[in-house]
């Protein structure tokens, strides 16, 4: 079966090996140094981790992850690539499940800041995994939008969700839709339909995890 959780580490690490520590991504104001250290907290230091998605704790977490980032590059890495199998989120049980999309993710975060970049073809497997999660991503964090709107990946499925309201749909293939509802609006390849100012209201909403 093949582990799309670990070829995407696999593809992240040798990437940011490749640009080194200070290349940018296209999360703001971060280098891949940044992003290793956030993907650190998330695996190794459950007490802060919390903080990435609990807002009273977001303090505590990002001076840890600024602790970890000053680590020595080659020690950094490592601890990406190589995750320990007693975290709740990279052990042999979760690993597929809680890394797929979070790689796949960072991954682009780290391809699509550099000149030159071009969208992957990914494989078929890859696509359904994707879809498989982007459907619950785009329930989740399009619950509360104003508008009744229809998520489609062609040749995979189609979800409804919003509040209901004027129509709105969102077209893409799930890698797209993935960084989309991810908050990466301005680097995902999708499109919409509907009214313009809806339009870009969802292009301009903060659906970042």
């Amino acid at each position: 079966m093949p582990r799309y959780a670990r070829s995407e580490r696999e593809a992240l690490t040798e990437l940011m090996s490749t640009l080194g520590p200070d290349a940018p991504t296209i999360n703001e104001g971060w280098t891949i140094r940044d992003l290793a250290a956030h993907l650190v907290v998330r695996e190794r230091r459950p007490d802060a981790a919390a903080g990435l998605v609990v807002a009273p704790l977001r303090g505590y977490a990002e001076r840890v992850r600024r602790e970890i980032a000053a680590l020595g590059w080659a020690e950094l890495l490592g601890q990406v690539r190589r995750p320990p199998v007693w975290s709740p989120v990279s052990n042999p049980l979760a690993d597929e499940l809680a890394n797929t999309l979070e790689f796949f993710i960072h991954h682009e975060d780290v391809r699509r800041a550099q000149a030159g970049w071009r969208p992957r073809e990914l494989p078929a497997g890859l696509d359904r995994a994707l879809w498989r999660r982007t459907s619950t991503l785009a329930r989740l964090a399009l619950r509360r939008f104003p508008a009744h709107l229809l998520v489609q990946a062609p040749g995979h499925g189609e979800v409804a969700t919003g509040r209901g309201g004027e129509p709105l749909r969102l077209v893409g293939t799930p890698g797209e839709l993935a960084l989309f509802l991810s908050g990466r609006q301005r680097i995902a390849r999708v499109q919409l339909d509907g009214g313009p100012e809806l339009a870009d209201r969802l292009r301009g909403t903060n659906l970042g995890f």
